[in-house]
This record gives C-alpha cells, sequence and structure tokens, in this order.
C-alpha cells in the first residue's frame, strides 16, 4: 500500500505517523504565566544539536469554540521565553497522562497530578521534582507552520541548565537503566525503554 498525505484523511495520515515513527520521547513541559503554573506532555520532541543545545518540541493548535487557539504551553513561553523540559519515566507515567488534559489555564497540574515543583537555577518555571533530568530552556525561537488547526509550531530552546538526580548516575555518566525512561508508540500505548541491545559501529579499513 502507498498512501500521500493530501489523500488521506487528516485523522488516518497522524495514526500512520505516530504509530510508524516510535518510540518517541516525552516533552513533559512546564512554564509560568502570570503566576500559573502549566504542565503538559508532548511526544513530537527531540534533542536537535548539542553545540549550541538545543531541544525542539511541536505543540499544534486546538480547537476552541470552533476557533483555532494555541496551547497554554506555547502562549506561555512566546509571552516568558522560558520553559523547562523535564523526562518522563515509568515511575511518572500516570502523572504525565494525567498532565495531557485540556485544562482551563487557571488549572495547576503540578496540583491536578500531585507533583512537587522544584524551583528552577536560571530559568522561572519550576522542574518537576519527581522528574530525575530537568532541561532549563530559554526560547531562541518559534517555527509556526500554519495558523489553523490542527497545524503546529515547532519550539527550540537552548538549555541554559540541566538538573539531574545522583541516583540516575553511574560514576559521571547517566545510567540509562536507572533512567527507565518510557516512550510514545502512538494512541495510548507507550513503550519502556529497560530491553535494550548493543550494536558496535563498523570499524573502516583506511588506506
Amino acid at each position: 500500500m502507498n498512501v500521500r498525505p493530501d489523500q488521506l484523511p487528516y485523522r488516518d495520515f497522524y495514526r500512520i505517523l505516530l504509530t510508524a515513527v516510535g518510540p518517541r520521547p516525552i516533552a513533559w513541559v512546564s512554564t509560568l504565566n502570570l503566576g500559573h503554573l502549566n504542565l503538559a506532555p508532548f511526544s513530537f520532541f527531540n534533542a536537535i544539536s548539542a553545540k549550541p543545545p538545543l531541544l525542539g518540541f511541536s505543540p499544534s493548535l486546538r480547537q476552541v469554540d470552533g476557533l483555532s487557539a494555541p496551547k497554554d504551553t506555547l502562549r506561555n513561553i512566546r509571552e516568558s521565553g522560558e520553559f523547562v523540559v523535564n523526562v518522563v519515566t515509568f515511575a511518572v507515567a500516570e502523572a504525565m497522562n494525567l498532565t495531557s488534559g485540556e485544562y482551563d489555564p487557571s488549572v495547576d497540574e503540578f496540583a491536578l497530578a500531585k507533583l512537587t515543583a522544584r524551583p528552577s537555577q536560571v530559568v522561572r518555571p519550576p522542574q518537576v521534582a519527581e522528574s530525575p533530568v530537568s532541561f532549563e530552556c530559554k526560547l531562541n525561537r518559534i517555527i509556526d507552520f500554519g495558523t489553523e488547526a490542527p497545524s503546529s509550531s515547532l519550539v527550540i530552546g537552548e538549555i541554559v541548565c540541566v538538573h539531574v538526580e545522583e541516583s540516575v548516575m553511574n560514576e559521571d555518566r547517566l545510567d540509562p537503566d536507572s533512567l527507565d525512561l518510557i516512550g510514545s508508540m502512538g494512541g495510548t500505548q507507550y513503550s519502556r525503554t529497560t530491553e535494550r541491545f548493543d550494536m558496535k559501529r563498523p570499524e573502516l579499513q583506511r588506506p
């Protein structure tokens, strides 16, 4: 079967994209606006660059009363220029899922999911204390792909500080087994990263 995005209903292509491109890491993004805490997960997310240190995630527009509107996270970042990306482990999977609802901007998802807001070192939005790794970010740029839902934007942040719990360190390195990260597989399915295998890159013989 061969399909073209412009010949499929949006939801059908969306399901193919989310299921085939996976597992996808999850950015659990905390923001702050006028004293209101906000926390939401995004699975269109990845590291973009190590020098400069950049992360990127893509929040989509949503329908509100028949009109396209940005999600609270995107609006907050536009206004403040700051955010924190917290990694999602299996231990906090249920809490992450709870924060994925389309809540009113006045709702504090930290309180809703019974999470602890830990002060950041450089930016104003707090970290999720239950997350073992948190990336404090300053906004680098936002690329808007459209103005009508379900279009999206790409938010690129420069990492200005990283919090790493000692419990997930093995000497001077992060221990992937201790992290026990989860990934999105599309729909309601997620995967754990506790099963792995090693492969060495090929060694090329130079003349």
